[in-house]
C-alpha cells in the first residue's frame, strides 16, 4: 500500500532527511586509512543521538549496527567490524534516522586516497545516474521512467553491472514502504506516481558482472565477480513539475574535500 505524504509530513521528512547528510558529512571529516568501520559506526550512532533521533538500522530486523558499511567488493549492508581501511579502498556509507515519527535514508560512497582510475569512474557514473533517475520522480510519470534513466546511463552505456536483487523503496513512517523503486527497468511501466510520494532512489553498481551474493553474516551482499560496487541514496518527494530533492550531498561533497585522505578527483 503506497502512502501519500501531505506538505507538512514532507517537512518532517525533510528534516530526517538533512540530519542523514549531515551524518554522513561528519564521517566524510574524519574518514581515514587505519580506522577501522566500527569506529566510523561509532561516530554514526553518537551524532544521531546527540542530535536528538534513533538510528534506524539498528536491531531493524536483527541488524545489529547502527549504520550499514560496505567496502570495495561489498554492495550494501555491511556490518560494521574490525575491518580497517586502507588506501585505495571505496567504502559506501548507509545511514537511517528516525526523527519526529519518520525515517530518512541515504547513502554516499568515498574514495579512500588513491583509488584506481576505473573505480573513480564507476563512481562519477553511479552519482550521475542517481540524479538521471531524481529528474524522473515528477508526479505523471512511471517508476520505470527513474529504472530506464538509471540503467540507461550506467548499464547500457558504459557495460557496469545493475544490481537487480536490491531496489530503492517508498519511506515514510515505515523504513521501507512501497513502491519498489528498481535502478533497471522500462520506460513507461510501472506505477505511476503522484504528489505527495516520497521514494528512497538508491542505484547500486557493480564494475563488472550484475549478480550478487549474500555472505553467511546473513546481511552483506557481495558482488559475484569481487569487483567494486558503488551505490549512492537521495531521498526525493514527487512533485508535479520538478522532483523535491530532501536529502543533500552539498555538506558532504564540501567535507569530502576539505579532508586530505579522500579522493574527490571524480
Amino acid at each position: 500500500m503506497v502512502h501519500y505524504k501531505t506538505k507538512e509530513e514532507i517537512e518532517l521528512m525533510r528534516k530526517s532527511a538533512l540530519l542523514v547528510s549531515a551524518t554522513l558529512e561528519e564521517v566524510a571529516k574524519h574518514l581515514k586509512p587505519g580506522m577501522s568501520t566500527l569506529e566510523i559506526d561509532a561516530i554514526v550512532e553518537k551524532f544521531i543521538v546527540d542530535n536528538g533521533a534513533v538510528p534506524s538500522f539498528k536491531n531493524y530486523k536483527g541488524f545489529p549496527k547502527s549504520c550499514c558499511i560496505s567496502v570495495n567488493a561489498e554492495v550494501v549492508h555491511g556490518i560494521p567490524n574490525a575491518y580497517v581501511l586502507q588506501d585505495g579502498d571505496i567504502v559506501s556509507v548507509d545511514v537511517g534516522v528516525l526523527l519526529n515519527g519518520y525515517h530518512g535514508d541515504s547513502a554516499y560512497t568515498f574514495a579512500i586516497g588513491n583509488v584506481k582510475p576505473e573505480v573513480l569512474q564507476l563512481m562519477k557514473a553511479t552519482k550521475e545516474a542517481l540524479y538521471k533517475g531524481i529528474e524522473k520522480a515528477v508526479a505523471g510519470n512511471r517508476i520505470g521512467d527513474i529504472a530506464y534513466a538509471i540503467q540507461e546511463h550506467t548499464e547500457k552505456q558504459r557495460g557496469y553491472g545493475v544490481v537487480r536483487e536490491l531496489v530503492g523503496h517508498g519511506l515514510g513512517k515505515n523504513l521501507h514502504e512501497d513502491p519498489q523503486v528498481p535502478n533497471y527497468g522500462k520506460r513507461g511501466s510501472g506505477p505511476i506516481m503522484k504528489e505527495g510520494l516520497v521514494i528512497a532512489i538508491e542505484p547500486m553498481v557493480n564494475l563488472g558482472v550484475k549478480e550478487v551474493e549474500y555472505m553467511e553474516d546473513g546481511w552483506t551482499v557481495i558482488t559475484r565477480d569481487e569487483k567494486p560496487s558503488v551505490h549512492f541514496e537521495h531521498n526525493v518527494a514527487v512533485m508535479k513539475g520538478k522532483p523535491d530533492i530532501l536529502s543533500s550531498f552539498e555538506g558532504i561533497e564540501k567535507a569530502e574535500k576539505g579532508n586530505p585522505a579522500l579522493n574527490s578527483s571524480y
